[in-house]
């Protein structure tokens, strides 16, 4: 239980440290993590086992964050103020992975790979079917404005200009005013 706790922890603080910065030094992830750099190194043996490793973890922190969510209950709406919700708690690893496009190319994550089904966009989708989001844009341009506005909003309250706890209602806001129908 510890093992797996503490490999969470360095894993967490890897996906963190190297969001904010991906010249990040081995041991100032073993910092942010709370253990010392042997410890990290029993893990990870070198910089690539450990990407390799956060960017596997946090794409399954992201897959579980997004089924919690339960998108495909209740109304479009109410599903996409869960996904948001689900999308800024796990900030963090949305950044490490989508901030900058090599860290999953150099990871094991082809470009142009199919990332198979995708329940956001069909979620976007079901809600213009219902009439709930404006079908005279794409489907795929309010997924780019959503992540756009989560983006935003993570990067807002790293700033510290924005609270975590304001955070998803001023990206709702922002969001329904642009594409309910």
């Amino acid at each position: 239980m510890t093992r797996s706790r503490t490999r969470q922890a360095i894993l967490s603080a890897a996906a963190s440290v190297l969001a904010q910065n991906r010249a990040a030094t081995l041991p100032e992830i073993a910092e942010a993590a709370g253990v010392g750099r042997t410890t990290l190194h029993r893990y990870f043996p070198d910089r690539d086992a450990l990407i390799n490793a956060a960017v596997a973890d946090s794409m399954a922190a992201i897959e579980q964050a997004v089924a919690e969510a339960r998108i495909d209950d209740g109304s479009p709406l109410e599903a996409v103020r869960r996904l948001v919700t689900a999308y800024l708690h796990v900030g963090d690893r949305l950044v490490f992975l989508f901030n900058d496009p090599h860290v999953m190319r150099g990871y094991g994550v082809e470009a142009g790979a199919d990332p198979g089904p995708d329940p956001v966009l069909d979620l976007i989708q079901r809600g213009q079917a219902e009439g709930v989001f404006d079908t005279e844009v794409s489907p795929q341009w309010i997924r780019h404005v959503l992540w756009a506005l989560v983006y935003t909003g993570i990067d807002e309250v790293g700033n510290g200009t924005m609270s975590r706890h304001g955070v998803a209602s001023t990206v709702m806001r922002t969001l329904e005013r642009g594409i309910l129908g």
